[in-house]
């Protein structure tokens, strides 16, 4: 029976976890028709193709057991995140292609020297050990993202930069995950992602409290361009909105997908 809802609230775990993966979708689908990067950040996908390769990392049955649904996750999140960050860096002007060119070289060197640390040099537990802290560093760190918004609604009252269905899959991938972890009995899966899931039900609540505050005019002028930066972390927003109409684009676009 336990085996059973182990498996059950992983294949959950992977069902929401890729609608946060496939959030960006349709920013990427702007950027290639525009042909522009617009004031868009490449940071969010490459730092979240760094979690990935490590959380699949971590799931490999020679890393640890019984993990094989953290692997196969996050292995296709990597690859969903290598295509956002190569779309990004051929749009991207000069200056910002070689910025996020350089991260992109240093997430692939961070994960190949933890992946050939932990399988030329340590074995067994060590081995889990080492890579499961690094796992866990980098997934809290994901899941801490959202922190700032979430005293930006409580200051402005506002639900503007928090879209529902973000804060939703959060929670749900969070929660999923953190059972699966629990029932498995791996602390490097149930502590970050009981993390995600408890501050998925923050920014729910949260959401139903302020849902029916549009925000001040002079509340958004105040604010966006430090907010959207923020939500950036899953949906790659623009960091500088430069016009009222592209912030009801972005808005829109974050109401139609994760």
């Amino acid at each position: 029976m336990q085996n059973t809802a182990h498996f059950v609230f992983g294949i959950f775990g992977n069902i929401s976890a890729l609608f946060l993966f496939l959030a960006p979708m349709i920013t990427f689908w702007r950027i290639i028709k525009s042909k522009s990067t617009e004031q868009f950040s490449g940071i969010p996908y490459a730092m979240t193709l760094l979690n990935c390769l490590l959380s699949a990392w971590y799931g490999l049955p020679f890393v640890s057991k019984n993990n094989l649904l953290v692997s196969t996750i996050n292995g296709t999140g990597a690859g969903i995140e290598v295509i956002y960050v190569l779309i990004f860096i051929v749009y991207a002007p000069k200056k910002e292609k070689t910025k996020i060119l350089g991260l992109f070289a240093f997430v692939l060197t961070f994960f190949a020297a933890v992946a050939l640390i932990s399988l030329l040099a340590l074995h067994g537990n060590t081995r889990k050990l080492f890579c499961g802290f690094a796992t866990a560093v980098f997934s809290i760190i994901m899941y801490g993202s959202p922190l700032s918004i979430m005293r930006t609604v409580i200051r402005t009252k506002s639900v503007e930069f928090m879209p529902f269905f973000l804060s939703l899959f959060c929670f749900l991938c969070g929660t999923s995950f953190f059972l699966f972890g629990l029932l498995g009995n791996d602390p490097f899966v149930y502590v970050n992602n009981g993390f995600g899931s408890f501050l998925g039900v923050l920014q729910l609540i949260l959401y139903f409290i302020y849902r029916k505050n549009k925000g001040k005019d002079k509340d958004k002028n105040e604010n966006k361009n430090k907010n959207t930066a923020i939500v950036s972390m899953e949906l790659g927003l623009p960091d500088e909105p430069n016009k009222d109409k592209e912030l009801s684009n972005t808005n829109g676009t974050q109401d139609g997908h994760v």
